[in-house]
């Protein structure tokens, strides 16, 4: 992937704090367009595991704190207050069992990240539910704005779904504060307004983690959560690949797919054979 050697953050403004003024006005056919730049490459396990995610000139990193807004898209909309029941963690969740110690010994939790995609979402529930399977789902404001309907199905399927930021910008941990803040309350605030419950549950976009983006999860009463089966779906390597790395999951693994950022049918290809593969082991899929 190109790194951009004059990458350079926007001095923060009293626009970047996360207030409701400064909620972006996301129209379907904008966020879906912008959604898709941001999403494209998302996660990068190994990157952001075991070296400091670097600023990329592709079209994986198009956050612009200066997006158009429009005053008016705030009316109504929930605000989000500090929480004081959650502590700060310095790492987020890798196991279901980190989590959820009382879950079976045998569980484990599948997570889709993205969407929700008006082309893939619903083919992905559909999957879910031929195999009874509960899922988290990691979304995106921008997306969540724009498919209020499917934010309403996942709810009511009984999947769990987590905040992934406002419109996903990478390298995450590199924004300011205020900035930082501002994709966690912006999204907070617009899956609400969806129809879904508040996420207690946050996902960095690729998996980049650091102090202050600890305190923020923190201060908007979630939990950092992350995974440790990557196949690397987003990059679409072929349904043999996606199966192979699924289909090596052990008890107390949390997997990582994608329903949103792109073409999604490798992803939902493999699980079709991987999910009732994986329950036939006698594994247990469990909502974080």
């Amino acid at each position: 992937m190109p790194i951009s050697r004059s990458f350079r953050l926007p001095k923060p403004t009293d626009s970047d704090l996360p207030s409701r003024r400064r909620l972006l006005a996301w129209s379907t056919l904008g966020a879906a367009t912008l959604a898709s730049a941001a999403l494209a490459g998302c996660s990068d396990s190994s990157g952001s595991k075991n070296a400091a995610p670097q600023p990329s000139d592709g079209p994986n990193d198009s956050f612009s704190p200066a997006a158009p807004e429009d005053p008016s898209a705030a009316a109504g909309l929930p605000s989000p207050t500090a929480s004081s029941t959650v502590a700060a963690r310095t790492k987020p969740v890798y196991k279901v069992h980190d989590l959820l110690p009382n879950a079976p010994t045998d569980a484990i939790a599948l997570t889709i990240d993205d969407g929700p995609s008006p082309v893939y979402t619903p083919q992905m529930l559909a999957l879910l539910r031929k195999y009874d399977i509960r899922a988290t789902f990691s979304v995106v404001g921008s997306q969540a704005h724009a498919n209020k309907a499917l934010i309403k199905a996942i709810a009511a399927d009984g999947h769990t779904i987590a905040n992934h930021t406002m419109s996903h910008p990478q390298p995450f941990s590199k924004r300011s504060d205020a900035q930082i803040q501002a994709q966690l309350a912006d999204a907070q605030s617009v899956i609400v307004d969806a129809g879904a419950p508040a996420p207690t549950l946050f996902r960095s976009p690729g998996g980049d983690w650091s102090p202050a983006v600890f305190a923020a999860a923190a201060k908007y009463g979630m939990v950092p959560i992350d995974w440790d089966v990557d196949p690397r779906d987003w990059s679409r390597p072929g349904v043999p690949h996606i199966t192979e790395k699924l289909m090596a999951a052990h008890p107390g693994d949390v997997l990582l797919c994608h329903d949103g950022g792109g073409d999604r049918s490798q992803t939902l290809e493999a699980l079709k054979s991987v999910l009732p593969a994986l329950k036939s082991k006698g594994l247990t899929f469990v909502t974080l």
